[in-house]
């Protein structure tokens, strides 16, 4: 066998691992790239460690360090429990409301579980006493993080852009955040117009109220979807905006713009907002940098450097051309979209697009497949299936819902996944790929 082969069976094993025995992938990628890099491609500690994204490792603690401070001092909470309040009573809007909040959060910063881990709780809660179905206030935060995740400030966004500007393959930051808040809006459309739409069709049979709909928890009463009464009643009151929240707000408004209007490193501009707001209000930030998202950037940075020895010993440019003898680009290319979509259902979404963007690279260089739409398209394709119940976002979902039959509520999750999991990867083939962008 190949030393090549062997490598790519590694990276495997690697993803079984992680996900069978909760193990973090970026462990097990540092112990393949070390076990790997020494014995099959000959390389020593620092050969191996020529590999390590350190740009990335800045990226990654300095967004995820920054939005720490904003929930340590109260300013994501304002940032959900003001947006509730701008909806006065409109039940019906509230799931809206859960999936831009989400969005929001994942765009400046959060990593995607910690948005879903901040809204969930509130967002289920209103499910169950508002009598919104579980299952659509949870698909909605879902898909309301994965259409913020690839903003040029987002964790998944700084991700992607740096292993596109380190592997030289043309980019494009708007189309690659454009695509996923597009599709995942869609997404969340369509489940909502479905959902209401069973809802009145139930309530019709029964003569009762048309609730938001079918399937919610035992609240004070169904509430129309009329628009609600506007009065706000039951709406929990916003944290009011004090002068720590009012300068977290200003330095992610300045993060967003030095980024995308002065093309500043996102990491160096979080980092510094982050140090300037300890140092003004130490106590509300002193345990800011343990709720760093370490376990991210140690998965992040421990597939990146294994991919880096993969790249040394040639495995890439192997692999690329692998998939180029298929003989058929586009189908090549939607076999790694799928493949992107079902590792990623049970596996780390930013894990699998770590690995499988390296890996196109040589695929991608041939010019037989526009770069700029089929990055999107493995970008969408490995994220937008995180509603399944096996990833941390589903599960965080399943284990917030309130009084739901959690086996039934587990199913419901289970086949909503899957049914994106078939669909969306051709979808976003035929959007992006197709049409060869870039």
């Amino acid at each position: 066998m190949s030393a090549e082969m062997i490598s790519i069976l590694v990276l495997v094993a690697v993803f079984v691992i992680a996900t069978t025995r909760s193990i973090n992938m970026g462990a097990l990628s540092f112990a393949a790239a070390f076990g790997v890099g020494t014995l099959a491609a000959d390389l020593d500690a620092d050969g191996v460690f020529a590999g390590f994204p350190g740009d990335l490792f800045v990226v990654l603690a300095g967004v995820t360090y920054l939005f720490a401070i904003a929930r340590a001092n109260g300013t994501t909470d304002w940032l959900v429990h003001a947006s509730v309040r701008l909806v006065r009573g409109r039940v019906a809007l509230i799931p809206w409301v859960m999936f831009a909040v989400t969005g929001a959060l994942t765009a400046i910063g959060a990593v995607s579980p910690g948005a879903v881990a901040i809204v969930a709780p509130l967002a289920l809660g209103f499910a169950a006493q508002y009598g919104i179905s579980p299952l659509l206030m949870g698909i909605m935060v879902v898909h309301g993080a994965q259409a913020g995740g690839f903003s040029p400030t987002s964790v998944y966004g700084s991700t992607v852009n740096s292993i596109v500007d380190r592997e030289d393959l043309p980019g494009n930051e708007g189309v690659l955040f454009l695509s996923s808040l597009v599709v995942n809006t869609v997404i969340a459309g369509i489940v909502y117009v479905v959902v209401t739409r069973r809802s009145r069709a139930a309530s019709a049979k029964t003569r009762e109220p048309a609730v938001v709909a079918v399937g919610g928890g035992s609240g004070p009463g169904p509430v129309t979807t009329g628009g609600g009464t506007g009065d706000g009643a039951g709406l929990p009151e916003a944290p009011r905006l004090d002068p720590p929240r009012i300068a977290t707000l200003l330095g992610l408004v300045a993060l967003v713009t030095g980024a995308l209007a002065f093309d500043l490193d996102v990491g160096l501009t979080a980092i510094t907002i982050a140090v300037v707001l300890s140092a003004i209000w130490p106590d509300t930030s002193k345990a800011a940098v343990s709720e760093i998202s370490w376990s991210t950037v140690f998965l992040i940075c421990g597939v990146l450097t294994y991919v880096a020895v993969l790249d040394e010993m040639g495995t890439i440019e192997w692999a690329g051309e692998a998939v180029s003898d298929i003989g058929i680009p586009l189908l090549a290319a939607l076999l790694l979209c799928y493949i992107g979509a079902i590792v990623s259902a049970f596996a780390s979404s930013v894990g699998i697009m770590g690995a499988l963007i390296p890996l196109a690279v040589p695929f991608l260089a041939a010019g037989e497949v526009g770069a700029v739409g089929m990055i999107a398209a493995l970008a969408v394709s490995a994220t937008v299936v995180d509603v399944s119940p096996f990833s941390t976002n589903g599960a965080l979902v399943l284990a917030n819902a309130e009084d739901v039959d959690r086996d039934r509520f587990f199913r419901q999750l289970m086949i909503y996944g899957g049914v994106v999991v078939v669909i969306a990867p051709a979808v976003v083939w035929l959007a992006f790929v197709v049409p060869g962008w870039g």
